[in-house]
């Protein structure tokens, strides 16, 4: 059985609804899942996990949230060569760019991409979080 991490921020809920879609994907899939806020995670935790899916919604000028989701993000790099991750969130604005930026990130960090990464404008319909399902899937 895979260990699954789910890590993410949201400050309107958005997010936290995409995370537990991924969860509900990955248990389904027989994975061991849990589930973290950006606060209670960190790059120590990396290695006890065989894949982990982050959350994080576009903020600012299309980036990553900067006071609890990018520093432990930030502190999480340095362990994700090998690692197989997943990436989601939601945005209110823009193209995606802040997650075209965060793929390469995590490209050039060494991460392997287990799957697209899913985004969604607002809410997430029901479409996203089918999206999200299969996301959580990809990495059971």
């Amino acid at each position: 059985m895979s260990k699954v991490a789910v890590v993410y921020w949201s400050g309107t809920g958005n997010t936290q609804a995409m995370a537990e879609s991924v969860a509900s994907g990955a248990s389904e899939a027989g994975a061991e899942v849990t589930v973290f806020e950006a606060c209670d995670f960190g790059g120590a935790k990396v290695s006890e996990f065989d894949a982990i899916a982050f959350g994080c919604p576009s903020m600012g000028a299309e980036q990553l949230e900067e006071s609890e989701f990018e520093p432990m993000f930030t502190d999480c790099e340095a362990f994700l060569s090998g690692k197989k991750i997943a990436l989601f969130g939601s945005y209110g604005w823009g193209d995606g760019e802040w997650m075209r930026t965060w793929e390469q990130t995590c490209l050039d960090d060494g991460a392997v991409l287990a799957c697209d990464s899913v985004i969604c404008n607002e809410a997430p319909d029901d479409d996203a979080k089918a999206a999200c399902e299969q996301l959580g899937k990809a990495l059971a």
